[in-house]
């Protein structure tokens, strides 16, 4: 069972000194839109597991360099998000979600879980904004805290 909590795995790489940040476009059937990771955490599972568990399941990828924890915390009102979850999974009307920062090796390969997701993409921080768009507020709340927090450790 999916408990009421969501994790957004934001995963990035550093390729000649600029930062390069990972979206996934879903299917037709999930509405094709871009994102980061994300998925439910289920019972028994800590967060961080969930994240590592979503990171492999949707793109593949095993060897992480680092997590950034604690980036964005909010609390989905989107009753058409809701409902989507529900359909996958989630029970409930109450969500919190978590993002965390995920560094991967500029070679990291990706392999798509085809059941979720057609595309991915390797872009900018304003590219990866400019394809998530204005619908998903979360998630643009999520990749600029995360932005801000990688700059200010150059």
């Amino acid at each position: 069972m999916r408990l009421p909590l969501q994790i957004e795995a934001i995963l990035f790489k550093r390729t000649h000194g600029e930062i390069q940040y990972l979206i996934l476009k879903t299917i037709p059937e999930r509405g094709e839109f871009w994102q980061p990771i994300t998925g439910g955490v289920e019972e028994g599972e800590t967060k961080l597991e969930a994240l590592k568990r979503e990171i492999r399941e949707e793109t593949g990828i095993k060897n992480i360099i680092r997590i950034i924890e604690d980036v964005h915390y909010y609390e989905p009102k989107d009753l058409s998000l809701i409902e989507y979850l529900k359909r996958h999974g989630h029970v409930g009307n109450h969500l919190e979600a978590y993002a965390f920062g995920v560094e991967v090796s500029s070679d990291e390969e990706v392999v798509l879980d085809r059941k979720e997701h057609s595309e991915f993409k390797w872009c900018s921080f304003q590219e990866a904004l400019r394809l998530i768009g204005e619908t998903f507020y979360d998630h643009r709340g999520s990749f600029k805290k995360l932005n801000e927090m990688l700059i200010t450790q150059k």
